[in-house]
């Protein structure tokens, strides 16, 4: 493979083109987003600039550009084709209401064709065709054609296709236009299909153009904003004329010791991509500070977890096998992604251990549908809901037994639960910071005055693990061993109470990391800062007391003072994994 473009070079001739063009170069978020309630994973490059798109100034600067680690589940399903993957980088760059869609299409066409020498010939894109409420975006299309993309090779779709975002409930959204290779080795037809997965998408440039209110209102932002993002896996089967993903370097070591480990690797190639996407996905999630769980993230990675194990069942994998692929990722990745190399060996026990409890509901699974056969459709899916489960293992342990599952019936039972989910769902992860509320803002600010208070209650070992906010309560995650007594609730209670009462200003200014850090800032656990950061401080003016220095994103209230009057209560305290600890509070 060392012939072939590698990721890495990729990454270095993005950052670099970019940043010739005045853009500033800033570091991945977090798997977990750090202040944003409505996804669960970061699954695009604009969650962590969310804010900055609607218009908050971004310390860096109004041009920005970045390689993002992102997470999706939406299309596990076919996960195994030659590209679609769960866990994946994207190259962004950013125009935060400085320049528009000439530029952004422009500069994607000469560094596509210019810096990485791939053929016109061989490119299409697609425009978003307008609708109701959004009018027809002709002149993206006039820019393609005049760059030299024939007429036939573009191709106008609806909102499905060509509108993107918000990422969540709420946020910035907008057109898109998307630019598609023909991956094939034949001749590239005269016309453009995306419906013809020779056709692969390879970036898109979203015109940030509206956001997406709490209400369901769209409405138009004040500043026009460019969000785009290219894949870096498809891009390098495009660039090295590969057939799919899985045969770029930061998949294809890992398919090969799989491959090399597994007793019966030819009859279940699928699995072995399959197994091959999810192990990946799942080191990078635990790096990150996630444990497989029953709910939100921890079930996502469970999920990730159990599919990869059956898989690994049916390749005949030796027992060890979660250390070996764990060091591979740690090799394919390490020089981008710390984290997995320090991690390594924590990750490969958090997978052996999740194998453990996947053999016991395996064995589990067979009494239940021993005993439930009557109702076996239903059975199949509280396996899989409670003790995750997969419907084909449950459907393979049922035949062996001579017992076959209804899946129709599974099918209507999983769809019912989806039903109520719905519902539900929106309520957990409605709102969050994007849509700057005053109560979201208010609870974002307390949940500073919280680290503070834990901080001088415990220790300095503790840091922000992770934070989720609505409009109702805050939630906050933070690393700390023992179980939280009551007296030390109430210490922490009355700390953050004495503060809101107080005319704590709350001061934003931009610096230097260094400066930052030297300043006494504090960040959350795993996020990567860029030269230039922005720090928020909570301080009494009168005494220049420091109540709390971190950084930031924002926003804030600009006093304590407006929270004056508002009681504040802990509703719940408990452990979320080794370590970790979860806080859910209320304002009163």
């Amino acid at each position: 493979m060392s012939s072939m473009i590698t990721a890495s070079q990729l990454r270095s001739r993005y950052l670099a083109f970019f940043a010739r063009h005045g853009h500033a170069v800033i570091p991945s978020a977090p798997l977990v987003p750090a202040n944003d309630p409505s996804v669960l994973f970061t699954t695009a490059g604009m969650h962590p600039l969310a804010p900055y798109l609607l218009g908050q100034p971004h310390p860096a600067g109004r041009r920005l550009v970045d390689v993002q680690e992102c997470v999706r589940t939406g299309d596990i399903d076919v996960v195994g084709d030659g590209s679609h993957l769960t866990w994946f980088e994207m190259l962004g760059n950013w125009s935060l209401g400085d320049y528009g869609r000439d530029e952004a299409i422009a500069w994607s066409f000469e560094f596509l064709t210019r810096e990485l020498g791939l053929p016109v010939e061989r490119l299409g894109v697609t425009c978003f065709a307008g609708d109701e409420e959004v009018a027809e975006d002709r002149a993206s299309a006039e820019l393609w054609r005049r760059l030299g993309v024939p007429a036939a090779r573009i191709a106008m779709l609806g909102r499905d296709d060509n509108w993107w975002g918000p990422a969540g409930a709420t946020g910035p959204c907008g057109p898109d236009t998307e630019i598609f290779y023909w991956v094939d080795g034949s001749p590239p037809p005269a016309g453009l299909d995306v419906r013809d997965r020779r056709w692969v998408e390879i970036w898109n440039n979203v015109f940030m153009s509206h956001a997406r209110t709490a209400g369901g209102e769209l409405v138009a932002l004040p500043q026009g904003s460019v969000d785009t993002g290219m894949g870096v896996e498809r891009t390098l089967v495009a660039l090295n004329g590969l057939s799919s993903v899985y045969e770029v370097d930061t998949l294809r070591p890992l398919l090969d010791e799989l491959r090399h480990l597994a007793s019966a690797p030819h009859e279940h190639e699928r699995e072995l991509r399959v197994l091959t996407d999810h192990a990946r996905a799942a080191c990078l999630v635990i790096a990150d500070g996630v444990a497989p769980g029953n709910k939100d993230r921890g079930y996502v990675l469970r999920r990730l977890v159990r599919r990869g194990l059956v898989a690994a069942r049916r390749l005949g994998l030796p027992a060890d096998w979660h250390g070996r692929a764990a060091a591979v990722v740690a090799g394919m990745l390490g020089e981008a992604y710390p984290e997995v190399v320090r991690e390594a060996r924590g990750i490969a026990q958090v997978i052996a251990e999740e194998a453990g409890r996947f053999e016991h509901a395996l064995a589990h699974g067979l009494r239940v549908l021993e005993r439930c056969a009557a109702r076996g459709g239903e059975a199949a899916f509280d396996l899989l809901q409670t003790h995750g489960l997969p419907f084909e293992v449950t459907r393979e342990l049922a035949e062996a037994a001579g017992k076959p599952v209804d899946e129709a019936g599974f099918r209507r039972a999983q769809e019912a639960h989806r039903a109520r989910s719905r519902p539900a769902g929106g309520e957990t992860f409605r709102g969050g910071l994007a849509d700057h509320s005053a109560e979201v803002v208010g609870y974002h600010t307390v949940t500073h005055l919280l680290l503070a208070a834990l901080r001088a209650e415990l220790g300095p070992h503790v840091v922000q693990r992770g934070s989720n906010i609505t409009h109702e309560r805050l939630r906050f995650d933070f690393s700390h061993g023992d179980r939280l007594g009551d007296e030390q609730l109430a210490r922490v209670v009355a700390r953050v109470e004495g503060w809101l009462a107080r005319d704590l200003v709350v001061d934003r200014a931009t610096m230097a990391e260094a400066q930052a850090r030297a300043s006494g800032a504090i960040g959350a656990f795993g996020e990567k800062y860029g030269e230039i950061v922005s720090v928020y401080t909570i301080a009494d003016r009168a005494t220049g007391e420091v109540v709390s220095r971190e950084f930031c994103g924002g926003p804030h209230v600009a006093s304590t003072a407006e929270l004056r009057g508002r009681g504040f209560r802990i509703v719940r305290e408990q452990a979320i994994a080794s370590g970790v600890r979860r806080i859910k509070a209320v304002l009163a």
